[in-house]
């Protein structure tokens, strides 16, 4: 049915005008052009005409430093005008007897609607936006609304999370999301260094977009507040940028320089980024710095590694970037470097795989918390890093 009713519909391409395209690649070859002459000024002063006075040279250091990171921020920029003008969405108009059909239907329960698409994203999967307004006393919320629609057009919708919560009595445009194929439950367990009273790591699981899940785990490196300060602010940052629509190697490049840029003491650390695709399964690490990560599929365990550097050494952070494809029932464990440093203690790192593998579990947090005391336990008690463990398990949606 889904198909029909889409061959059947007048369909057009819903894109930025050209006019509009056309100025912000102008926009960003500008400003790319602006990142090329800061850095053209730069080379052209020989390092001997800098100066002898030693404050004088490290106070030049510093400014061509930020010279150098203020070009990478503006090609950051372009890049992403350019990626906003590229993209492209199809929008199919709802033929009028359908539309009078769905339109019939909503009005017996008090929803008046106008302007119903179905839109096509670039990952080709549909997304549904419809405006309406509530003519009646009882109000309906956004989620109901949307339960209605997927029975009336057959496609299994989710209300879009920035929809107001019910249809009130003003016209307001909603958007439904075509529902993902595959859900998640996450799990924790900490531990903080047995001297400090504040864990230096920190994480958050978030959605950077319509059917999609990321976590993001960092390590500030030493202990207590400053590493707790740096981390929060990687994090925070990481969420922000993917919530904004930036793509991960963007956004670790920006906060990359925003640690280079601290006027305070040299400010590191790590990046353990996981980013699902709910439609797909496919699952993407970026590492910087991070300790190894393992996807579990049953008994069988898959290793993720890096071996780079942590964030704010280099001005071009080091990224470790790894895909793979997740099945029903697989899980995704993440850890801070303090877990391996307890194993290291006990039976070794090399040894973590076969506890992943045999650990009958299936509560993502019941895992965590299984994984986080048998390390306590090779350790002793003795707990000399923070630690935490990050499980994310993903299974199929039941079809109804």
């Amino acid at each position: 049915m889904k198909k029909n009713m889409v061959n059947g519909m007048n369909s057009f391409e819903c894109i930025l005008p050209d006019y509009g395209r056309r100025r912000l690649i102008t926009c960003a070859d500008s400003i790319r052009e602006l990142a090329d002459t800061f850095q053209e000024k730069e080379k052209e002063q020989p390092e001997a005409e800098k100066t002898e006075d030693r404050n004088e040279y490290i106070w030049q250091k510093k400014l061509s430093e930020n010279k150098s990171l203020m070009a990478g921020h503006l090609k950051e920029m372009a890049q992403i005008m350019k990626q906003v003008a590229e993209e492209s969405r199809r929008c199919e108009p709802m033929s009028e007897r359908r539309f009078r059909q769905i339109a019939h239907a909503l009005k017996e329960v008090g929803i008046q609607i106008k302007n119903l698409y179905l839109i096509e994203n670039e990952k080709v999967k549909l997304e549904v936006s419809v405006s309406m307004r509530n003519i009646k006393k009882e109000t309906l919320s956004a989620e109901e609304v949307g339960d209605l629609l997927s029975v009336l057009l057959n496609i299994r919708l989710s209300a879009a999370g920035d929809n107001p919560y019910f249809v009130g009595t003003e016209w307001q445009t909603f958007y439904y999301i075509e529902e993902a194929v595959y859900h998640v439950l996450t799990g924790v367990a900490t531990a903080v260094k047995e001297t400090e009273r504040i864990s230096g790591d920190n994480y958050t699981f978030f959605e950077a977009g319509a059917g999609n899940i990321t976590c993001v785990l960092s390590d500030g490196m030493g202990s207590g507040e400053k590493a707790c300060k740096d981390s929060t602010m990687v994090v925070e940052l990481t969420e922000r940028f993917l919530e904004a629509g930036f793509q991960a190697e963007t956004a670790i490049r920006m906060i990359n320089s925003v640690l280079l840029s601290s006027d305070e003491n040299r400010n590191m650390s790590t990046l353990d980024l996981c980013s699902v695709d709910l439609y797909s399964g496919e699952c993407r690490f970026v590492k910087v710095g991070s300790a190894c990560s393992y996807i579990k599929r049953q008994h069988l365990v898959d290793r993720i590694s890096a071996g780079n550097l942590p964030m704010g050494i280099f001005q071009k952070p080091d990224m470790e970037i790894v895909g793979r494809t997740l099945l029903d029932g697989d899980y995704i464990i993440m850890f801070s470097d303090g877990i391996t440093d307890a194993l290291s203690q006990g039976i070794g790192e090399e040894m973590l795989a076969e506890v992943i593998g045999s650990c009958h579990l299936m509560n993502p947090g019941e895992i965590a918390g299984h994984i986080l005391n048998f390390c306590i336990h090779q350790c002793k008690g003795h707990i000399r890093d923070d630690m935490t463990v990050l499980v994310i398990g993903i299974w199929k949606k039941e079809e109804e």
